[in-house]
Order: C-alpha cells, then sequence, then structure tokens
C-alpha cells in the first residue's frame, strides 16, 4: 500500500503523538476503510483511504501552520473561553487554518507562545521528556535567600509531587527583583506556585524563550509564522522525521 504510516498519519492531523497513535493502532481503535488495524507498519492514504479512531471519521490535516505569538496580558491561552474573556486565537488575524496553543501561558501573563495544527509537534515541545527549556523573566515581591534560592533550583514540592531542576538567577536586584527562570516542565501557573511555596507573589511574568527561539522584537499581540530554518531546527532537537514541505 502506498501512502504514509499511519501512525504519522494521526499524528499530522493532531489526533495524539505519534507514540500514543501507535497505542491507539495496537489497541484496535483504528480501522481503515472498515477494516481494523493493528499492525503499526501499515499505510494509508487520504486521498481515498477512510481512516477512523474510535469510530469518528478522521479529516485529512490541513497544511502545516507555526505561529510565533507574542501573547498578551489578560487574554487566555485556550481556543475558546466559558466566561467570554479574549483568547490568543482572536489575535491570530488572517490565518485561516485551525491552530491551537502549544503549552500554556497563564491571564495574567505574557510572552513567547506557539499555536500550531501540528499534533506530533505540540506534543514534543511540551513533553519534560524533550528537555525543551523554556526561560521567563519574572518580577517578584521579595528577595530569595541563597537557600531559598538552591531549593528552588532543585524543586520544591507542590501538590504532592516535586518539580523538575530549574535554572534561577537574579537579573535585576530591588526591593522587588527581577529573577531569570528556565524550566524543562510546564505545570499550571508553576512558577508562581513555586515563589509563593516561599511566600512571594509573581508581579510580572513573561516568557522570552522556547529553546533556541526567542521573542525577539515581536510587540504584544503580533505574530508571525517560524521560519523554515527554525521549523527544521525544531524538529532536530525533537528528533522528528523531516515534514511536508
Amino acid at each position: 500500500m502506498q501512502g504514509e504510516r499511519l501512525q504519522k498519519i494521526l499524528a499530522h492531523a493532531g489526533v495524539a503523538s505519534r507514540r500514543k497513535a501507535e497505542q491507539l493502532i495496537v489497541e484496535g481503535r483504528v480501522t481503515v476503510n472498515g477494516s481494523v488495524i493493528t499492525e503499526l507498519g501499515t499505510r494509508a492514504d487520504f486521498s481515498h483511504d477512510h481512516i477512523k479512531v474510535d469510530g469518528k471519521l478522521l479529516h485529512a490535516a490541513e497544511r502545516p501552520v507555526y505561529i510565533v505569538l507574542h501573547k498578551p496580558r489578560n487574554y487566555m491561552t485556550t481556543v475558546s473561553d466559558p466566561e467570554g474573556r479574549p483568547t490568543v486565537l482572536d489575535l491570530l488575524r488572517g490565518i485561516r487554518e485551525r491552530v491551537y496553543p502549544v503549552g500554556r501561558l497563564d491571564y495574567m501573563s505574557e510572552g513567547l507562545l506557539l499555536l500550531t495544527n501540528d499534533g506530533e509537534f505540540a506534543n514534543r515541545i511540551t513533553a519534560a521528556s524533550s528537555h525543551v527549556a523554556k526561560t521567563y523573566l519574572v518580577k517578584v515581591n521579595g528577595t530569595l535567600t541563597p537557600e531559598q534560592e538552591s531549593t528552588f533550583r532543585n524543586g520544591v514540592v507542590l501538590l504532592g509531587k516535586k518539580t523538575a531542576p530549574a535554572g534561577l538567577k537574579q537579573t535585576r536586584r530591588a526591593t522587588n527583583p527581577w529573577y531569570e527562570v528556565r524550566l524543562i516542565e510546564g505545570r499550571q501557573n508553576q512558577i508562581r506556585l513555586m515563589f509563593h511555596h516561599f511566600g512571594y507573589l509573581v508581579e510580572k511574568l513573561k516568557r522570552v524563550r522556547i529553546g533556541f527561539l526567542e521573542l525577539g522584537r515581536l510587540r504584544a499581540g503580533e505574530f508571525r509564522h517560524l521560519s523554515r530554518t527554525e521549523l527544521d531546527r525544531f524538529r532536530k532537537v525533537l528528533k522528528m522525521e523531516e515534514g511536508p514541505q
């Protein structure tokens, strides 16, 4: 059979990461033209095959899109919000493809955010196992002691689970100092909770880097497409196969 491997098709369509897609196939949850597929080497073609996952017809993935956005404060990093607050998708004027945020930036935070319709790319970026570091500038209402800094770097227990080792350095000394924080995981409100663990509140939080990618000169609310060079570099870092041209 011509075409692409089935797990790659599922991943590119945003169903799941490639590893999870393989699990779906092995579990017999995927059919091609009405036949249950359990063999991982099976290939399919969207142009004439009917592919279903859990009985739901899978539609061909749109052209892969990779957006770099400077998220402003007071925007939700979601596709929609039940409270009617603005979301980052409201900023993507002229983008026809249905994309979704990669990871999180909370409502009050700003900075670098990726959006895509490539499910495998999104899962690889956000997985702690990929070790793609995210770097933040954080203004806090107090100064950590050297002992607290050491604990912060080694990991603190949040909701019963210790955080992964983190990078931390003070970049501006003041009554309300600024810190640079570097994480490889992304729990919800993690940085705010880590500082709160030591009795401090985060006043401002801005993500400035994801892996090698820097926020650069993008102003709040502005966006651009990831360049081909940047995408290829990410694919190399994430150990992904070459994507569509």
